[in-house]
């Protein structure tokens, strides 16, 4: 996907594997020798011992992927270039949202394995985040725009619905990653590892990050969310969805 050539720089240093979602994935695959990771980025939830071929059209996010990570061939969602059930599992982590043609691209996954594990999100809860809500709501659009886990869920016939839940340390920069440590989204670094700020127009980013500076120095933000200082975790609507 072009954008991921643009937006993807530096992608692999702030989406880094957590266990704690690494594990569920491992359980949802269980069984499967083989295994097609599509929208595959830099292979973070790829099941280790097993025969996983990637999926990526990005050349930047291709050039990421850390050395011994499975072969990757470079290719969209929607055309897959496998025979069908040509694996016995398909996983697709946090890529559904930015296919172009989402229910073509699953009707593929379906063609092409005999089990789907899809990581999703509930895009209602990722605009009742805080960041969304209080300072950048020009993401709300860009996540209206984009299939829900609900969604995905229904169109795949899913089996099984699984909350994953970020907790308060999480280690992959996901978008509401730093839910209990505001400050980080300060950082650009930060930002442009979270898709929905890095194609969020710059100048709505900045001056959300700006009355984020203000509150965080003025005590408002602390005062504000007391509530999610002492949670270990938040339910930012993350869902393992298997078919």
């Amino acid at each position: 996907m072009a954008r991921y050539d643009e937006i993807g720089v530096g992608y692999a240093l702030g989406r880094r594997t957590d266990p704690r979602w690494l594990a569920p994935v491992l359980d949802a695959l269980a069984g499967a020798r083989s295994v097609v990771d599509v929208g595959s980025g830099t292979g973070s939830y790829e099941p280790p011992s097993r025969r996983v071929v990637a999926v990526e059209p990005s050349a930047e996010m291709i050039r990421q992927r850390p050395a011994g990570a499975a072969p990757v061939v470079r290719a969209v969602a929607e055309a897959l270039p496998f025979g069908s059930s040509a694996f016995d599992a398909a996983l697709a982590v946090l890529t559904v949202h930015h296919w172009p043609d989402w229910r073509r691209g699953l009707t593929e996954l379906r063609r092409v394995s005999r089990r789907q594990v899809v990581l999703a999100y509930d895009t209602r809860l990722h605009n009742d985040f805080w960041l969304v809500r209080e300072y950048v709501p020009e993401v709300a659009a860009l996540e209206r725009s984009r299939p829900s886990a609900h969604d995905i869920a229904e169109f795949l016939g899913a089996s099984s619905v699984a909350e994953l839940p970020v907790p308060w340390d999480f280690t992959d920069g996901v978008f509401p990653a730093y839910w209990r440590r505001p400050a980080a989204y300060l950082d650009p670094a930060v930002r442009r590892s979270c898709s929905a700020l890095a194609q969020t127009p710059p100048d709505a980013v900045a001056r959300g990050m700006a009355r984020l500076r203000a509150d965080l120095a003025s005590g408002r933000w602390q005062e504000n969310h007391a509530d999610l200082l002492t949670l270990p975790e938040w339910d930012a609507g993350f869902r393992l969805i298997v078919s």
